[in-house]
C-alpha cells in the first residue's frame, strides 16, 4: 500500500507522488469514541512519539496518538520499491549510540545491519570538484586524506581537536568554556583557517559541512558541528562510522514497526491518523487537543513531538513562554534535499563524490539493487536549494553532471515543501542551542515536549528521538503517579 508521501520517477510511468510502505497504518484509526479521557496523547507518530506511546503503554497507561500523516516514521521512513527500501528520510544508525543499539536488541536486529558506503565492489572512485568546478578523479583512500585534514583544521580550536573543549558531547555546556563557540558561523570558523586549506581541502570541507547542516555557511552553527565531532569520538573515520555507515537491511520502517507493534500488543494504544492537530488547549486539570477538521480528544496529559519548525502551527493555551515561542519562530536551518537514483553502472557503487556549487553537492553509492542496479544516494543544501518534483529532468541533469549515470528511477521526499516537517533533520544557527534547547525540553503545565530536535545527546538523530521518547514517558508516568498517590 502506497503513503501518500513521497515521489517515484521512471521513464515508463513519469513522475508519481506516493510510494509503498511497511509504515503506512490501516486502518486510519482504531478509535471507538472521542468522548474518552486518556493519561496521555501523543502527537505524532515518529521515533520520539513512537518510544514515548510503547513506553507509556507498556507503564500501563491508556494512550491516544494522534498523527497528521497516514504512516509512522516522521523524518525517518523507508519505501520498500521493487523488493528494494529506499530511506526517504534518517537511515544511519550505530551502536555507539546508546538508545537506538538498546532498541535494536530488543528487537533482535542486530543482524538486520549493512554496511552502507562499501567500495570493495569495483572501480576505486571518487570524484572532487573545486569551487572553481575543476574536476579531480581521486581515489578513496586520498579522499580519506584530504576530508581529514581539512576537518581537523576545521574543529581543531583547543590544539586537542575538541577534546578539551567538549569533552561530555552529552552535557557539551559541561565546560562553559565551549559556550563561546555558539556566537560562530561556519563561516566565521573557516574565515580563521581559510589561508591554510588548499582548494581541495576547502571544496571537501564545504560540502561535508554543508551536508551535516543542509544550511549555509553563513548561518550554520560552528557550536553544533563540534557537537557532532565530539559525539562521532574526535576522528573523521568515527563521523563515517556513526553518521552514514551502517543502515537496515529492511529499511528504517522495518525498525519502527516494531515499536508501533509492541504498544498495540499492550491493548492500551488508541490512534489517528491523517490527524493533524491545530491546539492544544490545559485548563490545569486535562488537556484537550483540536484537530484541523474539529475534532476534539482529551488527556490528564500530553507529549507534544511536534518538529521545531512547525511548532508555531499550533495554538497552545495557555500560551507558550516568550522564549519558548521565540525558539519556535526562530526554527532551525536544514532545508537538505535527499534523492534517490537507481542507476544500470554498477561500478557506481564504489564511487563518491563532492561538488560544493551543485544542487547535489554530495553523492556515494549506496547500495544493489535486486535488479542488480547500483543505488546511489545525493543531498543538496539550502545554499543550493532544488525542488525534484518540479523539474525532473534538471535533476536527472544534475546528477549526471557528477558523474556518467544511466538513471533507470528517481525516489525522494521534498521534506522542505512537507508542511509536517518544514525541512530536514535539525540543525540551529548560532546561539540557538545554548539560548533556547533548556527551556524547548521544559513541560508547559500539563504538556511535555519532546523531539530529537532538542535531544542532549544525538541531537536531529534516531538516538536522539528515542532519548527524547524515553524521556518524556518516564516524565509522564511519574506525574501522574505522583498526582495519583500524592507524592
Amino acid at each position: 500500500m502506497n503513503s501518500k508521501d513521497g515521489y517515484e520517477w521512471t521513464e515508463e510511468g513519469g513522475l508519481r507522488q506516493g510510494v509503498p510502505s511497511i509504515g503506512l497504518i490501516l486502518p486510519a484509526s482504531n478509535l471507538s469514541s472521542s468522548n474518552d479521557v486518556f493519561d496521555v496523547i501523543v502527537i505524532g507518530a515518529g521515533y520520539t512519539a513512537l518510544t514515548a506511546a510503547r513506553d507509556a503503554t507498556t507503564s500501563g497507561l491508556r494512550v491516544l496518538l494522534l498523527e497528521a500523516r497516514d504512516r509512522i516514521g516522521g523524518r525517518s521512513w523507508s519505501s520498500n520499491i521493487d523488493g528494494y527500501p529506499f530511506e526517504m528520510g534518517g537511515t544511519w544508525v550505530h551502536w555507539g549510540q546508546a538508545h537506538v543499539w538498546r532498541e535494536i536488541s530488543r528487537y533482535s536486529m542486530r543482524k538486520d545491519l549493512e554496511i552502507s558506503q562499501d567500495y570493495s565492489h569495483g572501480v576505486n572512485s571518487h570524484t572532487l570538484f573545486t569551487a572553481t568546478s575543476e574536476k579531480h578523479n581521486l581515489s578513496h583512500e586520498s579522499e580519506d586524506i584530504i576530508m581529514e585534514s581539512a576537518i581537523k583544521k576545521f574543529i581543531n580550536v583547543d590544539g586537542k581537536l575538541g577534546h578539551s573543549v567538549m569533552p561530555f558531547p552529552h552535557d557539551p555546556q559541561h565546560n562553559p568554556e565551549v559556550l563561546r563557540f555558539d556566537n560562530m558561523t561556519a563561516a566565521d570558523r573557516i574565515s580563521e583557517i581559510e589561508s591554510d586549506l588548499t582548494a581541495l581541502e576547502y571544496s571537501a570541507l564545504k560540502s561535508f559541512i554543508l551536508l551535516c547542516s543542509g544550511g549555509t555557511l553563513a548561518t550554520m552553527s560552528f557550536y553544533e558541528f563540534l557537537h557532532w565531532w565530539a559525539l562521532s569520538g574526535y576522528t573523521y573515520e568515527g563521523c563515517i562510522e556513526y553518521l552514514v555507515k551502517y543502515k537496515f537491511h529492511g529499511g528504517q520502517s522495518s525498525f519502527a514497526i516494531n515499536f508501533w507493534n509492541e504498544a498495540m500488543q499492550t491493548k492500551k494504544l488508541s490512534y489517528v491518523f491523517n490527524c493533524p492537530i491545530t491546539s492544544v488547549s490545559d485548563d490545569g486539570r486535562s488537556v484537550e487537543v483540536t484537530s484541523e477538521d474539529g475534532r476534539q480528544f482529551r488527556a490528564l496529559r500530553v507529549i507534544c513531538t511536534i518538529p521545531l519548525n512547525v511548532l508555531n502551527t499550533i495554538t497552545f493555551s495557555p500560551p507558550l513562554s516568550p522564549q519558548k515561542s521565540a525558539a519556535a519562530n526562530t526554527g532551525h536551518l536544514n532545508q537538505c534535499v535527499k534523492v534517490h537514483a537507481e542507476v544500470s553502472n554498477k561500478e557506481l557503487r564504489s564511487w563518491s563524490a563532492v561538488d560544493p556549487s551543485s544542487k547535489l553537492l554530495y553523492a556515494f553509492g549506496d547500495g544493489t539493487t535486486p535488479a542488480g542496479n547500483t543505488h546511489i544516494v545525493a543531498f543538496g543544501a539550502n545554499e543550493t536549494h532544488l525542488d525534484p518534483e518540479e523539474d525532473i529532468k534538471k535533476t536527472s541533469q544534475i546528477l549526471t553532471d557528477l558523474v556518467d549515470m544511466d538513471i533507470k528511477r528517481l525516489v525522494f521526499h521534498n521534506w522542505s515543501k512537507d508542511r509536517y516537517a518544514k525541512g530536514a533533520w535539525f540543525f540551529p544557527g548560532k546561539e540557538f542551542v545554548t539560548k533556547y534547547l533548556e527551556e524547548l525540553r521544559a513541560r508547559h503545565g500539563n504538556v511535555f515536549f519532546a523531539s530529537s530536535d532538542w535531544a542532549v545527546g544525538w541531537r536531529s538523530f534516531i538516538d536522539g528521538a528515542i532519548e527524547e521518547g524515553t524521556r518524556a514517558a518516564f516524565d509522564v508516568h511519574r506525574d501522574l503517579r505522583r498526582s495519583t498517590h500524592g507524592s
